[in-house]
């Protein structure tokens, strides 16, 4: 039988698994993720509690994946495969890093210490950057890719139906990529699985939401899709070339655009007012969106939408491949710095409006 056909007819029922999980998972868990109300009000877009379900769901849903893997006669798979078994062992440590944040609002430190170690599975696993001739200098490179991906996506877990909506471009670029011949059978198969998941739970999470992803969702998307990028973006390079390659940053660069603009702006920003980065708050781009008056559902949709050109252009770097020139990579990365100046003014102009807005509430209320 054709493989094509495993394919879909796995998503299928992976998207009404993963839906009817999530309703089952609504009805008898409540309080999963569920902090202080003053803690929610610093890191949450709502002040309402809801369960932090997601990444329950998620994991179910790369188990499943796996088991049905090992069931279905599909050729050139092969579950012992290094790289398989470094992406399961990262993403279960990922998962559970998260449950225990969710559960017990673990120290930054300890959390920051795991997502090292989720790095190290993948390197282990053969999962990793390579993007010069020293092999310790990929390593370290794979290190700060993993955790930075999984503080990136952490971070932008702040409003309905962000994170997922990114994850979702970037796997259906994954899923085009691999059907341009990258990658392996066995990748295609839990891309397939995870995005039935995230489809899933955007029917739960989308504005207005009645669950959140939480810790446990965002680190375990965190480790998966920088696996994800590592596989199919980070490593088509030149195989001639022990240099560093400028193309091979932008793939990636474009896959994920918005979750590394969001987070560099919010790290510059933090900084420079003596602010510890990684302490939560309502100062993301998405949250200078909606100052500016954009609905929640409306800043989902430009989420949504700027992933998927974003990752549409990384595909068309895909395909240049071995037309690829010096000026071809200029044109991107001025493309880029024209885009991140244009968020930084788009900022600015919601984060003036927000505070003549409180200024106007706070007169009104002195009145």
């Amino acid at each position: 039988m054709n493989p094509a056909f495993y394919y879909v007819l796995f998503f299928f029922g992976a998207l009404v698994f993963s839906v009817a999980i999530y309703g089952l998972l609504l009805r008898f868990i409540r309080t999963l993720g569920v902090r202080n109300l003053d803690e929610l009000n610093m890191v949450r877009w709502t002040s309402q509690t809801k369960p932090s379900l997601g990444g329950l769901g998620f994991y179910i849903m790369f188990l499943l994946s796996f088991t049905a893997l090992s069931m279905l006669p599909l050729e050139g798979v092969d579950l012992l495969n290094r790289k398989l078994l470094g992406i399961f062992s990262a993403c279960t440590l990922g998962f559970f890093i998260g449950l225990a944040d969710d559960t017990y609002n673990t120290r930054p430190f300890l959390k920051f210490l795991g997502q090292l170690i989720c790095a190290a599975l993948l390197i282990i696993g053969g999962v990793y950057i390579t993007i010069s001739g020293s092999i310790w200098f990929n390593y370290l490179f794979t290190t700060v890719w993993v955790v930075g991906m999984m503080n990136s996506l952490n971070m932008l877990d702040n409003m309905d139906g962000i994170t997922a909506s990114v994850c979702v471009s970037a796997l259906l670029g994954a899923l085009v990529f691999t059907f341009a011949g990258a990658g392996e059978p066995a990748y295609s198969f839990v891309f397939y699985g995870i995005l039935a998941a995230l489809v899933g739970f955007l029917w739960y999470n989308w504005h207005p939401s009645v669950m959140y992803m939480g810790d446990t969702g965002s680190m375990f998307l965190g480790v998966f899709m920088a696996s994800v990028a590592i596989l199919l973006f980070w490593n088509n390079r030149e195989p001639t070339s022990e240099l560093v390659q400028i193309r091979q940053f932008l793939i990636p660069l474009m896959a994920f655009v918005l979750p590394i603009t969001d987070t560099t702006t919010v790290f510059i920003r933090r900084i420079a007012r003596g602010q510890s980065p990684f302490v939560g708050g309502k100062d993301h781009t998405t949250h200078q969106l909606a100052f500016l008056g954009i609905p929640d559902w409306g800043v989902g949709a430009i989420f949504s939408i700027g992933s998927l050109v974003g990752m549409s252009i990384g595909y068309w770097i895909y395909t240049k491949q071995s037309t690829w020139t010096f000026e071809n990579s200029l044109v991107i990365i001025i493309g880029y710095i024209v885009f991140f100046v244009i968020v930084q003014i788009i900022y600015e102009i919601g984060k003036r409006k927000h505070e003549a807005d409180m200024m106007a509430s706070a007169e009104i209320q002195e009145a």
